[in-house]
């Protein structure tokens, strides 16, 4: 079945068309990377050695979104003293902060050099550190 279907490949389609296809598919892709996008992207963050993940909607040109998300897998460290937090009051939750969502994005914001972070979702609450 296969067989056949190469032969019948290779007797209407040519070569050399099937590389221009390719070539033209490739050269399309790289054009398109350089529009702006919108689009989620999963941060790892760590505050005073407290790691978690947060979901950011970032904007920037394809090509900074697509080497982010391929290269950039290492986790961003920022100091508690940089962000704004609050204590949870709510049962169960008491010895935990919560972290104000702007502050957050605040801080980050440096941290990204041509995408530009427009929200933050859901911030998991931290342990409220302990003093020495």
């Amino acid at each position: 079945m296969m067989e056949n279907w190469l032969k019948w490949m290779h007797r209407y389609v040519s070569p050399v068309f099937l590389a221009l296809l390719v070539a033209s598919f490739i050269l399309w892709y790289i054009a398109k990377l350089s529009y702006t996008y919108t689009t989620e992207q999963t941060v790892r963050v760590s505050v005073d050695g407290q790691p978690f993940e947060v979901t950011c909607v970032v904007e920037g040109v394809g090509t900074n979104l697509f080497g982010y998300r391929v290269y950039m897998n290492k986790t961003l460290r920022i100091p508690l003293a940089e962000l704004k937090t609050k204590r949870s009051y709510e049962e169960g939750h008491e010895g935990k902060l919560i972290i104000d969502p702007q502050s957050l994005q605040n801080a980050l914001a440096p941290r990204f050099s041509d995408i530009k972070i427009i929200s933050i979702g859901d911030i998991p609450e931290i342990d409220v550190p302990r003093n020495p």
